[in-house]
């Protein structure tokens, strides 16, 4: 992976073949695998934390470095890769003010965006809600153990802590910890509430935190104008050409930059062409009274499809928002109608079994 924000690896040998390098042997020893990576000459975060003796960072800092931690997130994240092992330790720095994430050595790569994985590894500090649950677990637990890292950065300390693991276990499943020094913006604490949150699908994706403004408009202090458009194009990891724009506010020029960052969807009647596609697709919206009598779905001819225009296309999505809608309800009955019938056929049987 080559990002900004992310540790480079260059190359990795064994042990055998360091005989012509000129190292200590000793060192190099045969049957090992060795592994040549980014020099990182500032330590790592964790290092960082403990030198501020209890002085808070300022918020500017703590903004910059969780900016490029969550670039380089997203970096791994777009590519269907988990960490699994986001804390400060990983988190390196360099004299040039750079934050590179770091040790992808429990990495798991998914085959698909919805897939979860189940093996309960990290540190106990940074563990999520479900991991700690023993449950499946997907992107969300990263983004958890990001909210950890952002929260150790703004107190100086872990968000759970506890003299046993299965107290720390407890605390992290509660999701109860210290309040953020009102120091930091209203922000700030939203934000580290926000990646709290012990149900990950309400906990935002790496996309909705970068788009957030108070983190967006410092993209630019790390990112250049190409590699902003590589990064927040989700065309190019399907080899295709980035197509809309967005302007990131404090760079002024990048706002020709081709990326689908944030930027809003034109509207069918701003392109012609479009207009003319979303017309010739015919939106059927679902009768309600199909709700009091389910068969009627069977039929497609009593579902009359709309007088269909290019101002009337613009009103589709509400259309099928409406579908869905009903569609859930019509469930809904089904299920209600299914258990009832269940309730009387054990019931009956009871009877039976009586008499």
């Amino acid at each position: 992976m080559n990002h900004p924000n992310i540790v480079r690896y260059f190359d990795s040998f064994e042990g055998w073949y360091a005989a012509s390098l000129i190292i200590p042997l000793k060192i190099l020893d045969s049957g090992y695998v060795y592994i040549v990576m980014e020099y990182c000459d500032k330590g790592d975060l964790y290092q960082k934390i403990n030198a501020q003796k209890g002085v808070l960072m300022p918020e500017s800092r703590v903004l910059d470095y969780f900016v490029q931690l969550a670039l380089a997130l997203k970096h791994i994240h777009d590519r269907m890769i988990l960490h699994r092992d986001i804390k400060t330790q990983n988190i390196f720095l360099t004299s040039e003010g750079r934050v590179k994430l770091g040790d992808f050595g429990i990495a798991k790569v998914l085959n698909h965006t919805l897939d979860l994985a189940r093996t309960c590894i990290g540190t106990p500090y940074y563990l999520s809600p479900e991991m700690c649950e023993n449950k499946p677990y997907n992107h969300k637990s990263d983004i958890w153990a990001l909210g950890c890292v952002l929260y150790e950065m703004a107190t100086l300390k872990h968000a759970f802590e506890a003299g046993n693991m299965k107290n720390l276990v407890l605390k992290i499943i509660r999701g109860t910890y210290p309040p953020v020094p009102p120091k930091y913006s209203y922000e700030l604490r939203c934000l580290i509430s926000q990646l709290f949150r012990r149900s990950p699908r309400e906990r935002p994706s790496i996309t909705s935190i970068l788009r957030k403004p108070f983190i967006m408009k410092r993209i630019s202090r790390f990112l250049t104008e190409s590699q902003v458009a590589d990064e927040f194009s989700h065309t190019v990891l399907h080899r295709g050409k980035p197509t809309s724009k967005v302007h990131v506010p404090g760079s002024p020029g990048l706002e020709n930059t081709s990326v689908a960052f944030g930027a809003k969807r034109p509207s069918v009647a701003m392109n012609p062409k479009q207009a003319q596609l979303g017309a010739n697709k015919k939106w059927k919206p679902i009768d309600p009274t199909v709700l009091k009598n389910p068969r009627r779905l069977q039929s497609p001819d009593n579902v009359t499809p709309p007088a269909v225009s290019v101002a009337a296309c613009a009103g589709a999505p509400e259309v099928r928002r409406r579908n869905e809608e009903l569609l859930v309800e019509l469930n809904r009955r089904r299920q209600r109608e299914s258990m009832e019938k269940q309730k009387v056929s054990f019931v009956g049987k009871s009877n039976m079994k009586r008499e």
